[in-house]
């Protein structure tokens, strides 16, 4: 595959990166969306799956969870730290998916966390109506968005919520949350780092 944009920096600063999202819980993380995840089992996509923390941890909740990373460098570690049968790990990105729009399906539940702010915007406006055409009828998409200054020889956007509602608005979604909380990290915060939490459904 060739070189994804908007992962720029990520694949140097793995070994550092790994070791650091360890230590921060699903609990903790999505925390002001908990409470929309399924608890019947069903199926997950989560897009920018990084090192595999959310995807470990919905598999275990017994959601059958297709992991799309397109880090070589995580998604060796991501298979390493979680072993399940549960989890399909794909190498693929967006705006496009391509890979994951070749196989057909559709789910239940769409994770987002931590990708959205990496694409510009004509990256986005491609990306949601394809985020749109996977969910099933009653799907959910919850994505994050970060806000704050850009780690050194990263690529990201300031993306407001307000966009993001209207580009889900016009692919046919409803938005159901918005709320801004502070990051989990406290090296973040100390830097002023916020995050929007989004919830939309069909």
């Amino acid at each position: 595959m060739s070189q994804v944009s908007g992962i720029e920096g990520y694949a140097e600063a793995a070994d550092v990166l790994i070791d650091k999202w360890q230590v921060i819980s699903f609990a903790d993380q999505h925390a002001p969306v908990m409470h929309l995840i399924p608890v019947k089992p069903c199926k997950v996509l989560d897009i920018g799956a990084g090192i595999g923390t959310d995807a470990a941890a919905l598999a275990a909740m017994g959601h059958t969870v297709i992991a799309v990373e397109p880090i070589k460098e995580f998604r060796t570690a991501a298979i390493a730290l979680h072993d399940s049968d549960h989890i399909d790990w794909l190498d693929d990105s967006l705006p496009d998916l391509s890979v994951l729009h070749s196989r057909d399906e559709r789910f239940d539940l769409i994770m987002l966390s931590a990708v959205w702010m990496h694409l510009d915007e004509q990256h986005r406006t491609q990306a949601m109506p394809r985020l749109a055409s996977l969910l099933t009828e009653s799907g959910l998409l919850i994505m994050s968005l970060r806000h704050g200054p850009v780690p050194h020889g990263r690529r990201m956007f300031e993306v407001s919520a307000v966009e993001t509602i209207r580009l889900a608005a016009a692919g046919g979604l409803e938005s159901i949350l918005n709320v801004r909380t502070e990051s989990v990290q406290e090296s973040n915060r100390h830097i002023g780092v916020m995050w929007t939490r989004l919830g939309f459904r069909i």
